[in-house]
């Protein structure tokens, strides 16, 4: 507990030194951003003096240097940093790594960029405006980028979690601490601090910006939520428990994608379609009306069943038991769903699905929940994760997930989760906004767990949030990007507007890739889509909509209703 409070007397030190001259963060944000002039970037370290933190170098990027999706990256500075080293109580050494890119044509404006994960890494700060293969990023548009590490690198794996304090950095701590050094940099890179500040990610880093909204509001402007796995814990304990029922189908525990074979999810997911995709009025191969589909659709009717051997075209009565069973929710012991259903819907065939549900609940589950989500975690010497993943009791897991054994100063599950995520309280005053967008062929965070949280946050508000958030499902994606989708789009553009325009958006042009982006190709568009499709993501409850005539790859044949 010592070594919690000294860390926060850091951060208090941080914090004020990167704050002393800084606007009042609790004012409402008012108008457009505007840019200001980058000094020289050799300049910008010897004019930093921040309590526990060290610049190791200042490096001019040229424009076109560095590419992202095929396009050119303006002229930029590239600041890289460490706060907080230290020794950790497993005897490793730790620190809070980071780098910054400074845009010499900067828009007044800040992004951190949550990286997804188990962090480890740090990233170009480029700044993402979508989980899938944008073709711009926040960099481009001329924000000021911060990327970290987490506090920890990739080479300790998941074993970081022995460590308290890079438990709670990887948790939210990090973000907390490196805000105000950010906005400091940015104060004497520019000659003034940002006048808006946005924190985006997807994935892990998509559960960083809904905890850095319920723990950071008075911070950030806006807020872009990807695909989030803001039920971390629970999730990756619910693929464990897919894995264990996969596993009584498969044809051993390391081959569990024999249970449910490609041919077989290209079977469901046709199925899927046969009984959804025209219910938003054209039979084009998106299910635009998931609600609906749930209830058009039934496993046990729409899907053939074998009479005798699986050849692909059929599931067993047993496939169709595990399988219906798992998109119902898993279970506990009691039989209580822990952690949410999965939407039936036509991205089940496809690697990224595939490698979420068979390979993960090994490879990336079961070090997770031993290591990091346990209390006390687990070593990592030695560590099986196939053993872990195929004999561990859920209860035993839940109950591990959720426990405190005093050596952490945040109980339980809360330093991963917002400590009160339907409770936005504070941001919705400060006139704050917040975009959150998640597939819905995800297959490893479910976005009925997200469609849930929405509908609890609008309950909260009397009945609707979409004054301060909106809620947007992509048809057919994958985690993050990928499926048969149009995965493609601008989120921040939009969520920039609302903030400093009061413009709320109703509804986000997306595009699939494939030909289109060749530099990034999505190889689960179906090849009869044209190359140049869009489609409207609309704010939940709304549907996009065919209005009945129209070209059906263009967007505007569409209306979200």
């Amino acid at each position: 507990m010592t070594r919690h409070r000294f860390y926060g007397s850091i951060v208090s030190l941080v914090a004020l030194s990167g704050c002393a001259q800084a606007p009042n963060v609790l004012e409402a944000p008012r108008g457009p951003a505007t840019g200001a002039a980058l000094r020289a970037c050799n300049e910008l370290p010897p004019a930093l003096d921040l309590a526990n933190t060290t610049f190791s170098s200042a490096t001019s990027i040229p424009a076109g240097e560095l590419t992202v999706a095929g396009t050119p990256v303006p002229a930029h500075c590239r600041l890289t940093g460490q706060m907080n080293p230290r020794l950790g109580i497993d005897g490793q050494r730790y620190a809070v790594s980071f780098e910054m890119r400074l845009p010499v044509q900067w828009n007044g404006r800040f992004f951190y960029q949550a990286n997804g994960g188990l962090d480890g890494v740090v990233v170009p700060a480029t700044g993402p405006v979508n989980g899938g293969a944008a073709t711009t990023h926040a960099l481009a548009m001329g924000f000021a980028v911060l990327s970290s590490d987490g506090g920890h690198t990739a080479s300790m794996g998941a074993g970081f979690g022995a460590d308290p304090q890079a438990r709670l950095d990887y948790g939210y701590r990090a973000a907390t601490a490196l805000t105000p050094v950010a906005k400091s940099v940015i104060r004497k890179a520019y000659g003034k601090g940002p006048d808006r500040s946005y924190f985006g990610g997807c994935s892990n880093g998509g559960r960083s910006a809904m905890v850095a909204a319920s723990r950071q509001p008075e911070q950030y402007d806006g807020y872009l939520v990807g695909d989030p796995g803001f039920n971390l814990p629970l999730a990756a304990i619910a693929n464990i428990a897919g894995a264990q029922a996969y596993a009584t189908l498969a044809t051993s525990p390391t081959e569990l994608a024999s249970a449910f074979t490609l041919p077989e999810r290209q079977l469901v997911s046709n199925a899927v379609l046969a009984k959804c995709d025209a219910l938003d009025g054209v039979a084009d191969g998106m299910i635009q009306d998931t609600a609906a589909c749930q209830v058009a659709f039934q496993l046990e009717r729409d899907v053939p069943a074998c009479a005798s051997a699986r050849d692909g075209t059929c599931l067993s009565t047993q496939q169709k038991a595990v399988i219906a069973r798992l998109f119902a929710g898993a279970t506990d012991r009691s039989g209580k769903v822990f952690y949410a259903t999965w939407p039936y819907d036509a991205g089940l065939a496809t690697a990224g699905y595939a490698s979420w549900k068979f390979v993960s609940p090994a490879q990336r589950d079961a070090p997770a929940v031993a290591q990091i989500f346990e209390v006390p975690p687990l070593k990592p010497a030695d560590f099986d994760g196939i053993r872990f993943a195929m004999t561990s009791d859920i209860d035993a897991l839940l109950a591990g997930a959720r426990s405190t054994d005093g050596i952490y100063s945040d109980s339980g599950m809360s330093f991963m989760t917002p400590p009160h995520p339907t409770d936005l309280t504070a941001l919705k005053q400060r006139g704050a906004k917040m975009l959150v967008y998640h597939g819905t062929s995800d297959p490893i965070f479910s976005s009925d767990d997200t469609t849930r949280w929405y509908e609890a946050l609008r309950a909260t508000n009397g009945g609707d949030a979409s004054d301060f958030v909106r809620f947007f499902r992509v048809p057919g994606m994958n985690h993050c990007s990928g499926g048969p989708s149009t995965d493609q789009f601008d989120m921040l553009t939009p969520l920039v507007d609302w903030v400093e325009n009061g413009h709320a958006p109703t509804q986000v042009i997306a595009s699939a890739r494939g030909a289109a982006n060749p530099a990034a190709p999505n190889a689960d568009v179906p090849a009869t889509w044209s190359a140049t499709r869009t489609r409207p993501l609309c704010p939940y409850p709304a549907v996009a909509r065919y209005n009945g005539s129209g070209n059906i790859e263009s967007a505007s044949s569409f209306a979200c209703r």
